[in-house]
């Protein structure tokens, strides 16, 4: 049975955290702002109402998980006072690391309660590449915080900078996965060559260790400018002659153009797409328009040209 578009509605459990989607047939006229609790694969979480939407989603694989009710003000102050609570777990679960010497191998870099602290998460970073064995840490935790099911969960480099928060390489105050990146893109090394940014580490890498995020800002932009304009060292006809493309300026819709005149010293000029067109089109119509007319000989050619023997 197909689920009313109305009753669809995304849910945001952290303030730039991802958006997931839930059936609120069982909760009428929910509207955005108002804080619900939901069934998820990691138990009942608190989260707060930021879209109704109006045209369903793909269902994901297993169908919707639902809202069960209304958050009540009593459940918004268990949940502040769980969270006041995680700073002393997360300490906790350093110094057991430590105790364990583990720290050499892992990073507790949050510890996170859901509303009712019913389940307690421990947020980790690894440099290695196969598994942690991380269960005595977790029967540790249990024992320190009982009657709570513990989870120990491996979180990737963008997500440690996004939690840890602070400037970014770029000097912004707040870097951009802290301020409003909700999700991650996938971002690559074209990226960068496609918008002609320096591929020096320090150019293109961010706090994370990673590929800036920036870097897939505005690559759409860039990808579709490049498609109107002609590539490097391509030849080209301007105002002021043919010349070559020795630089390209996507966002300004413009080339710079080499143009060399026998006797004199070479010049640089910048033209926008408008001012230039293709020197090999151009060529390809000359000759065209010289080529005798292969008709001519068989009678009926009004083009002028005599076939030459």
């Amino acid at each position: 049975m197909q689920t009313d578009i109305k009753n669809i509605i995304g849910v945001r459990f952290s303030k730039v955290g991802k958006i997931y989607h839930f059936d609120s047939s069982t909760i009428p006229d929910l509207s955005l702002g108002e804080h619900v609790i939901v069934d998820t694969t990691r138990g009942r979480h608190l989260g707060e109402v930021v879209e109704v939407l109006q045209e369903i989603p793909s269902q994901p694989e297993g169908g919707w998980k639902s809202v069960e009710r209304r958050a009540n003000p009593r459940d918004l102050l268990l949940q502040q006072s769980w969270r006041n609570k995680q700073t002393e777990a997360m300490i906790n679960c350093r110094a057991r690391a430590s105790e364990l010497g583990l720290l050499d191998t892992i990073k507790i870099v949050a510890a996170e309660y859901n509303y009712d602290g019913s389940r307690l998460t421990f947020l980790f970073s690894t440099d290695l590449e196969e598994k942690v064995d991380l269960k005595s840490l977790r029967k540790d935790m249990a024992e320190i915080h009982p009657h709570t099911h513990i989870e120990m969960r491996q979180i990737g480099p963008r997500d440690v900078a996004k939690i840890i928060g602070g400037m970014g390489a770029c000097g912004i105050e707040t870097r951009c996965c802290s301020k409003f990146l909700t999700e991650f893109s996938p971002i690559s090394i074209k990226m960068a060559k496609e918008q002609g940014i320096s591929l020096t580490p320090e150019e293109i890498t961010g706090m994370c260790g990673r590929l800036r995020c920036c870097l897939i800002y505005e690559y759409e932009q860039y990808v579709e400018a490049r498609k109107t304009l002609p590539k490097r060292n391509k030849r080209v006809v301007t105002p002021k002659g043919e010349g070559k493309v020795i630089d390209i300026l996507p966002m300004s819709d413009k080339v710079t153009v080499l143009i060399e005149v026998v006797g004199e010293r070479p010049q640089v000029h910048t033209f926008t797409r408008e001012e230039i067109e293709p020197w090999d089109e151009l060529e390809a119509l000359r000759r065209k328009s010289e080529a005798p007319c292969d008709r001519h000989e068989g009678g009926g050619c009004t083009c002028g040209k005599a076939k030459k023997n």
